[in-house]
């Protein structure tokens, strides 16, 4: 039972990355859109995400960074995060996770923010920000 909701959470994720793997977003309609882009014509910082994910893997990480560069870039501090707390938890160590800093989530929002205003100003090189 302790360990139910990890194994939850893993088959969810599992059946996620299954499902991105196999269907792209940029050419099937199955996968949702993004409301907020549909309602306003402007991009919010996660439109491009599932396109960024399905080219992450497939490896293919300039088409991702194209489709949503803060969606390539937080998870490189979720894959480090796991990476540390599995190694505290497994090995019963305690190597620091500097996420886990008081002012980390206001960065993460205040950079989201950023994101979400330049990515829709329409001068170069912002552009390059819009998912392709």
């Amino acid at each position: 039972m302790k360990y139910l909701k990890w194994i939850v959470l893993s088959l969810v994720l599992l059946g996620l990355a299954f499902l991105f793997y196999n269907w792209n977003p940029a050419t099937n309609s199955l996968l949702p859109q993004c409301v907020w882009h549909k309602t306003t014509g402007t991009y919010c910082p996660g439109c491009g995400s599932q396109r960024a994910f399905y080219n992450v893997l497939h490896f293919n990480f300039s088409k991702a960074i194209q489709q949503n560069a803060l969606f390539v870039i937080v998870g490189i501090f979720v894959v480090y995060n796991l990476i540390i707390v599995g190694i505290n938890k497994l090995f019963k160590t305690s190597f620091t996770n500097y996420l886990n800093h008081k002012k980390f989530v206001l960065i993460v929002i205040i950079v989201a923010l950023l994101f979400f205003i330049l990515r829709n100003l329409p001068i170069y090189p912002f552009t390059l920000l819009a998912p392709s």
